[in-house]
This record gives structure tokens, sequence and C-alpha cells, in this order.
């Protein structure tokens, strides 16, 4: 009778193991880091020369980088909204950066929040057992919202939820599960200017704390991985670097010192004032270059390299404010625009893939793909049905079966702040319009550049292509649908006969 039942409690764990192989042979962990603000030419892979990025550099040494690849819209909020429910510009819920509250403690009210029922990656994947985390800045809705983490399918997650508050890399505290945590950190006003004529080095030391935000993070983020190894998992990473202000751990500044020609900033373009500022935006992309250093040793001690896909990205382009020298570092390499600009150096990005025996080790893509495909891409790899999206699965390209990749009939951009923006990749062909909001639709023209022949967009070639403008207002046409506030409602659906 024992025997028997040894049999079959052996039989039973047999059948159970080799269950837990089958779903990991299918079901890969998801690993997805999102920089802040990272330009597209400010890590190494991207032939960045004074910033040092090594494990970015291996992470693109075992995979694929694309070097057309674009964040969803120039800003945080909307980007990391696309991100997360696969919607371009026209038709998601989330169309700029809606800010709710204040900068104090007392004040913080976060963006304006996701809504419920929402369709987001992590809730696609807990649809199939997946385990869902994420570390880092959130800015789609507070706790005590619909757009709280934990409402929008995340099983754990610690975060600055407030973009506001992630302007202070040394906060009061941080929200693990809709719960306040507190750090030992003073309060401080990173806004506050110093005078030139009388800082003192005690001044600068005003916006140094105890505890550096992300350290807690991405601690917790090597939990998360340790604790959930013998399941598929979900690990979003938004990191908050290196997006102002210029604030990093002193030993990764200490690597810069000296290194650079430069004088102290002190906060005259708003954020903490620093007196090694290219020193220290330096640090900052060097030490979340370490934190996907610990991400992939974390993965790689635990057996879990080849069912594991690690993929890094960032937001948006390069900032222009804070003490950031975009032209110092060639942060956008040679295109043109930054941050809030729906411009090349305002939207393309880096996008790095890694998943070894998958994706082949150390090529290049320069197929044109958008954030809002990563959602597709993520319901191929796990083999779900995506209906409602407008991106398209970029797995056909990370598995090097090119000939089975879907092309987008174009790429869409809408941003209704600064200015009111619109762009279109189509092919070759790029197409941006301005000051929308500003003028009305009808009374800006559309600019449009060969991309194969002018990546820096200096070529303005839409007067001899009036054939591609029609074009380019049809889609509009198709795409924009009228946004659910005002402040981003900046399209005539009659625009065509303005």
């Amino acid at each position: 009778m024992i025997r028997n039942l040894n049999i079959c409690t052996l039989v039973s764990l047999f059948f159970a193991i080799g269950n837990i192989y089958a779903q990991r042979s299918t079901k890969p962990n998801i690993i997805y880091i999102y920089a802040d603000d990272l330009g597209y030419g400010e890590i190494e892979p991207y032939g960045q020369q004074k910033i040092k990025t090594p494990n970015l550099l291996k992470l693109a040494e075992k995979g694929m980088t694309f070097t057309q690849h674009y964040a969803s819209t120039p800003v945080c909020a909307p980007s990391r909204a696309m991100l997360m429910t696969g919607k371009h510009g026209g038709h998601a819920y989330i169309r700029g950066n809606y800010e709710l509250g204040g900068f104090p403690d007392s004040l913080e009210g976060g963006q304006m929040p996701l809504p419920e029922g929402t369709l987001t990656i992590p809730k696609m994947l807990k649809q199939i057992g997946y385990r869902t985390a994420m570390a880092g800045k959130w800015g789609l809705g507070m706790n005590n919202t619909p757009g709280s983490p934990l409402r929008q399918g995340f099983d754990y997650y610690i975060s600055v939820l407030d973009q506001k508050q992630a302007h202070n890399f040394y906060p009061t505290h941080l929200w693990e599960n809709d719960v306040r945590l507190t750090l030992n950190n003073p309060v401080m006003d990173v806004h506050k200017a110093l005078n030139p004529a009388t800082a003192t080095d005690a001044d600068f030391d005003y916006y140094i704390g105890k505890e550096y935000a992300t350290d807690i993070m991405a601690e917790k983020a090597l939990k998360f991985i340790s604790e959930n190894k013998e399941q598929p998992f979900f690990l979003y990473l938004p990191f908050t670097q290196p997006h102002v202000s210029l604030q990093a751990p002193q030993e990764y500044i200490d690597m810069y010192k000296g290194v650079f020609d430069e004088k102290p900033y002190y906060g005259q373009q708003g954020y903490a004032a620093t007196k090694y500022p290219y020193a220290t935006y330096a640090a900052m992309i060097t030490y979340l270059d370490a934190q996907v250093g610990k991400i992939m040793n974390r993965i790689s001690e635990l057996g879990l390299d080849e069912n594991t896909i690690i993929m890094f990205s960032s937001d948006n382009g390069t900032t222009f404010n804070g003490g950031v020298n975009p032209k110092f570092f060639k942060s956008v390499g040679d295109l043109r625009g930054l941050k809030m600009d729906v411009f090349e150096g305002g939207i393309r990005v880096p996008f790095i893939a890694s998943w070894p025996g998958n994706i082949s080790a150390g090529v290049k893509s320069d197929f044109a793909s958008a954030q809002y495909d990563i959602m597709a891409t993520i319901a191929a790899v796990t083999g779900q049905k995506l209906d409602n999206t407008d991106g398209i699965s970029l797995l056909p390209t990370l598995l090097g079966k090119t000939d089975e990749q879907q092309d987008h009939d174009f790429i869409y951009w809408e941003y209704p702040e600064n200015g009111g923006q619109i762009a279109i990749r189509l092919g070759k062909w790029k197409a941006v319009k301005l000051d929308v909001r500003k003028k009305g639709y009808g009374k800006t023209p559309w600019m449009i550049f060969d991309l194969e022949n002018d990546r820096k967009e200096e070529q303005d070639l839409a007067a001899q292509h009036p054939e591609l403008i029609k074009k380019f207002d049809t889609i509009v046409d198709h795409q924009h649908q009228p946004a659910h506030i005002k402040e981003w409602e900046f399209i005539n659906p009659k625009f065509t006969k303005q």
C-alpha cells in the first residue's frame, strides 16, 4: 500500500515536473527595462563615446539592436500609457502629461489615471498565469485611483507613482502595493535654484539624501526575480535615469569627475543644482547600466538565460533643461529635435532585445517599429491572441524570420502639447505638422522628409509631393479619434474643409 502510494506520488511528481517544463518552454520570462529621457545616442551600442555602458554593450552583443525604433510619443506619461496598452497617439486614452496635484508631498496627485477596464500588458499576461511586477516610475495614476498598478494588472509594485515626485532621486517616500514606504531622506525642494555669487559646497549638498530611490527599487526587482524563478513572470522596470534632477550616487559621479571641462550648474533651468553637471549626467547613465547588469547577472545565476527575454528602451529623447547638455554628449546623434518634439531626436530611441537561443547574438535590425508594437509582440511570444491594438508583432524580426514580418502601413504620432504636433512615418517618408493646436490643422503646413537620404530632417520636400500630402491627410482623418478631454483635442474632424 505504501509502496503503491510512493509510486503514485512519483508519477504525479513526474507529470508535474513535465507540466512545469512544458509551461516554461512556451512561456518565457519577460523583462522590459525602460529608461527615462535617454537619447538615441547616449549608450555605447548606439555610438556613445563619453559615457560608459558596458552592460548594455553586453546585452546588445547577446541579442538584437534596432536602429529605427520609436517611442509612441515624445514625453513621459503618454509614452508609458501607449507602451502598456498598445495604442498610438490618435487612439490612446492618455495623450499628454496631464498633471494633478503639486510638488509637495501634501499635494501629491500624480497624473491622469488609466481607467477601469483598460487592457494592459500585465493584465494580458495574468490571463495565462504570469506573475507580474513593476519597479520604477509609473505616471499613470496614484494608489487611490483606477490607475494604481495593482488595478492595472500588477501583482506587486514599488514605485514613484507621481512623475513630479520622480524629479527628486532622494524622495521622502515610495509606494509599495498602494502603501506609503517612508525613506530616510529629508524634505527637499529640488526646484530651488542657488545664487552663483554665494553658493557654497554645503549649498550643493542640500540636494543629496541618504537613500537613493532606485537602489531600493532595483533590490526589490531582484528579489521578485528570485522569488518567482519557478514560474513565468513579467517584470516592468521603468527606472528614472537619466531624467533630471541631476542626482547620482557619489561613487558613480567620482568615475567622471575631472574627465570633462565643466562648470557648476546652479539650477537656473529648473531642477537640482550640482557642481558637476556633465559628470553627474554621465554617472546617471552608467548607474542605470549597472542596474541592467544586476538584472542580467541574477537571471544568469538562476539559470534562466534561455527562458528570459530582456528588452531595453527609453520613453522619449533627451531633455533640454535641468543642466543637461545634449550637444556635448551628442545625445541624439545627428538627429533633429529633443524631448517634446516629434522630429527624430524626440522619438527615435534605443531598443535592444536579448533572448539566448531564440534571438541571434550581435545582430542589428533596421526594421521600423514603435513601442505600441510591444504588446502585440509579447502576445505573440506567449501565444495569445490580441485583436484591439494599433501595434504589430515584432517576433518574426526577433527570430530572424524577416520574410514573415508584417510591415506597418504607417507609424502614427499625435502629441497635443508643445503647440500640438502630428507625425507619420510612411515607408521612407516622414511627415511632420507643428502648431496644430495653436493655429489649427488647416493653417499649418506639412513638412515631408525622405529619411533614407535625409535622416537629419533638413530638406522639406512637401512642395514636390502633393500626392503624399493627400495620403497623410487621409491617414489623420482615419486614425484620429476625439480625445476625452478638451486639452488634448486639437484636430477638427472636418479639417480637410478648413
